[in-house]
Order: C-alpha cells, then structure tokens, then sequence
C-alpha cells in the first residue's frame, strides 16, 4: 500500500472493522494495508479522535483487537427510505468526482441501496430520474485525476503542504510550485484548489485540470484561524480573485431582464426593475475579469454603466471582434455563406 495515500489506507481500516466481528489486532491491520505497526496506531488515535467509537477487546494471552461496535454500524448508518430514494437520485450530481476514490466509495454505496431498493422501485426511480437532468456543457472530466484529487484532499486534511506540476493557461510547460491547501471548490464544472502560495505570499486559486502531479510533504503548516472559503470568495464573481474593490452596475435590455432577476449571481447584487422594462443590476467585486466574460455574453442585451474602465475594455474587445469579422472571409464551399434558398409561397 502506497504509505503517501493515508486517506485511502485509513478508509480501507474503516471498512475492514465494521466488517470483523471479533475485530483484528494491529498486526493484522498493519499486513492487510502494508504499513508498520506505528502507522496503524496512528490511524487509530486519528479514529478516536474524530468520534468513531473504537472498541479495544483485552484477549487470550494478552491478545488485543480492535473493532467498530455493530449498534454503531447498523441504527446509525440506515436510510429511511425518502432518504435512500434522495441519495440515488442525487449519485449524478457526484460525477465531476467519476474516478476518484471518493467516487468508487460512492458507487459502492449505490449499490447497497439498489439491492435494498428491488428492481420494480428502481425502475419507477429511472423514469423519475430522467425529468432531472444536469447539462455537462464544458464539464470536466476527472477519471483520470484520481491520485491528484487524493493528495490535495490529503494535504487539506492533515494540514502538509503538497508539491504540485502545474501549467497555467498562459504558460507553455507545468512548473513545480509548494501550496499549502485550504480547500477545494466546484466552479461551472470545474474544481479549483484555494491554497496559500509562499511564492506569492498569498492566497491563491488553481484549476485541477492544470495540475498534472500532486505529492502530499511531510512539512506541515498552520491554517490561518478562522478562514472560511466562503468568505474569502464573497467579493469574486466565481473563482477569479483580485485585491480592488470595484463597484460594477450593468443595464439589461428588456429581453434579458426576467432571466437575470431570476436567479441570484453575487452577495452584494441589488437587481433595481426600471420603468422602461430593463433592469439595473450593480455589484461590489475585487475583479472585473469573471464578470466580463458573463456581461459579454448577453451580447446587445447588456450594457456597463459603470465602471468607465470596463466599459472601455469590452469596447475595445468588441472592435477587435468585429474587426474579424470583416477581415476573414469564409472558406470556400462553406455553405453557411451560400444564399439561403427562396422560401416557397404557400396558395392562399
């Protein structure tokens, strides 16, 4: 067993005490996993810890073994059966972890519910499944991330920085960086890790799809008390993170006013109806480069008011764009530039 995968380790011991009635010594614990006896003890005190009710059985022979109580692996692990139903029907939301051991686990929880279930329940719950539906427009895909995915919620666990290879969009090879990891988020189909960069001497915000390697170190680091991610993204308008704080107010055409009033984009929004049937949308951000992109592509529909700033840079992108336009010309035989065929006039 790889000795730099704790997490995995720790939740293969997890699965084989509930599983042993009479428990296992921690030599059988530490051959079953690979580890020394040390390590064992660790994951153990890591159990306590965190609230798993250990029991220690004094044996023949001065035999110790440990095991999980089954009064705390049966009542308080079972579903109601709203409860099941809202877990399978849930297990697609899981998909952007597909891969992964958090996914395997999970698969191997589906399963015991489908056999609990039966299959007349499962087919109803098919046919129910099949009105919800996710888009994966531009979704990523993780299957191949397992191992990366593993050590960065290893490093945020156990508070060790992690070296990881990372290639920015804008650079042309990965290069080797320390992090110390705070915290993953799922952005518009993406993780992101929030780390700290020494480098930087900041907080910083990395795409996993951009890192190529991850390795948990042995050096820890202090966790500044009280950080939240949540908080710490209040002022971004997604993942994007700058040190302003600009106040941004755009005008929505009537067309786009219903859809932007419906749903709600920032904390710091305030959506303000006009007369004329636009809406006035204003915000307070540390960046403007998420929000422009989201600005742009209502296209005509939304206009900046402020701040003059960024009404300039997405003029200028504007320009540029129609400059293109102008320019290139299609290629030949493309038959979205032939004439569209006469419609044909229909007797009266």
């Amino acid at each position: 067993m790889d000795q730099q995968s704790p997490l995995l380790r720790q939740w293969i011991l997890l699965r084989s005490l509930s599983a042993r009635r009479y428990g296992a010594t921690v030599r059988e614990m530490a051959a079953e996993t690979g580890v020394n006896d040390k390590t064992i003890r660790r994951d153990l005190q890591v159990f306590r810890d965190v609230g798993f009710p250990l029991e220690e059985t004094l044996g023949d022979f001065g035999r110790k073994t440990w095991h999980l109580p089954s009064q705390w692996n049966q009542p308080a692990m079972s579903f109601t059966f709203d409860e099941a139903v809202a877990l399978y029907l849930g297990r697609r939301f899981l998909e952007p972890l597909a891969g992964t051991y958090f996914w395997e686990a999970a698969q191997r929880a589906f399963k015991k519910i489908r056999a609990c279930l039966g299959k007349p329940a499962l087919d109803y719950l098919e046919k129910m499944a099949g009105t919800l539906h996710e888009t994966n427009v531009g979704a990523s895909d993780y299957s191949k991330k397992a191992e990366v995915i593993d050590h960065l919620m290893l490093g945020i666990e156990d508070a060790k920085a992690v070296h990881i290879a990372y290639q920015s969009l804008r650079a042309t090879e990965p290069a080797t960086v320390d992090v110390y990891p705070y915290g993953l988020i799922y952005h518009r189909g993406s993780l992101y890790l929030i780390a700290h960069s020494p480098e930087h001497n900041a907080v910083r915000h990395y795409k996993v799809d951009r890192i190529e390697q991850a390795e948990v170190s042995q050096f820890p680091f202090q966790r500044p008390e009280g950080f939240d991610i949540r908080e710490h993204l209040t002022q971004s308008f997604g993942v994007f993170q700058g040190k302003g704080d600009v106040g941004v107010a755009i005008r929505f055409a009537p067309p786009v006013a219903r859809y932007v009033q419906e749903s709600k984009w920032h904390e710091s929004q305030q959506l303000t109806k006009q007369k004329d049937g636009s809406l006035l949308a204003e915000f307070r951000l540390s960046d403007t480069e998420e929000i422009k992109r989201w600005i742009m592509s209502f296209g005509k529909h939304a206009v900046v008011v402020e701040p003059e700033s960024l009404r300039a840079e997405i003029a200028g992108e504007l320009t540029e764009l129609l400059g293109q336009y102008q320019t290139v010309r299609p290629r030949a035989g493309d038959h979205s530039s032939a004439r569209a065929p006469k419609r044909k006039r229909t007797p009266r």
